[in-house]
C-alpha cells in the first residue's frame, strides 16, 4: 500500500514538472523570455557605452591638461599639419 502511495505521487509529481517545462516551449512564454533577456542586454550595453564615454572624457581632460591644450591662448599658435 505504501509502495503505490509512493509511485503513485512520484507519477503525480513527475507530470507537474513536465507539464511546466512544456509550458515554458510555449511561443508567447519564449517570446516575452526573449524580449526580456534583449531589454537586458541592451541595457547591459548602454551602462557599458555610458561608463567608456565617462571614462574618456575624464582621460581626455587629463591629456589636455597635462599638455596646456584646456588654455584657449594656446589653440590659436598651434600649429598642426593636415598631412597633404
Amino acid at each position: 500500500m505504501i509502495r503505490r502511495l509512493f509511485y503513485m505521487s512520484l507519477g503525480a509529481f513527475c507530470a507537474l514538472w513536465v507539464r511546466r517545462r512544456l509550458a515554458e516551449l510555449h511561443p508567447n512564454h519564449l517570446a516575452r523570455r526573449a524580449a526580456r533577456g534583449a531589454s537586458g542586454l541592451l541595457e547591459q550595453a548602454r551602462d557599458v557605452a555610458v561608463e567608456a564615454w565617462d571614462d574618456a572624457a575624464v582621460r581626455e581632460s587629463e591629456l589636455r591638461s597635462r599638455f596646456g591644450l584646456d588654455r584657449l591662448e594656446d589653440i590659436d599658435n598651434y600649429d598642426v599639419k593636415d598631412g597633404r
